[in-house]
C-alpha cells in the first residue's frame, strides 16, 4: 500500500455509504492521531484499539444523526505520496469557510488547521474533513 491514509479515508467513506456503525482500520501512530483528532472535533463517537498480535486495528465508531445521515460530510485527502501540499500559518486553508477542518502534520504533531494557527507553526496538509 502507497498511500495508507488515503485508505483509512476510503474505508470510512466506505462504511459511511452503507451506514456501518464501526469500520476497522489498519492501525499506525498516523492514524491514530487523525481518528483521535476526529474524536475531539466530534466527527466519530469512539476510537479503540485492539491488538491483533501485528500492529493492532482502529476500530472507529460512526457518529449518525435523523435517518442514516453521517455527521461526516466529505474526506479529502490533500497531500499525496507523489505531490505534498505544504501550507504556512498565513496561508492556512479554510474548510468550507470554517466548517470543516484541515488535518496537518507539523513539527509539534499531528493537529488541525485552528490549533496550528494558535501554536504558530505550518506544516503539510494531510486531509480535509467537513
Amino acid at each position: 500500500m502507497t498511500d495508507p491514509i488515503a485508505d483509512m479515508l476510503t474505508r470510512i467513506r466506505n462504511a459511511i455509504m452503507v451506514n456501518k456503525d464501526t469500520v476497522e482500520i489498519p492501525s499506525s501512530n498516523m492514524k491514530k492521531a487523525i481518528a483521535d483528532i476526529m474524536l475531539k472535533e466530534g466527527y466519530v463517537s469512539d476510537v479503540k484499539l485492539v491488538e491483533d498480535g501485528y500492529n493492532g486495528k482502529l476500530v472507529l465508531t460512526l457518529k449518525y444523526v435523523g435517518k442514516g445521515r453521517s455527521v461526516i460530510n466529505g474526506l479529502k485527502r490533500v497531500s499525496k505520496p507523489g505531490l505534498r501540499a505544504y501550507a504556512a500559518v498565513d496561508t492556512m486553508p479554510k474548510v468550507l469557510n470554517g466548517l470543516g477542518i484541515a488535518v496537518l502534520s507539523t513539527n509539534k504533531g499531528i493537529m488541525t488547521d485552528k490549533q496550528a494557527k494558535a501554536a504558530n507553526v505550518g506544516g503539510e496538509v494531510l486531509c480535509y474533513i467537513w
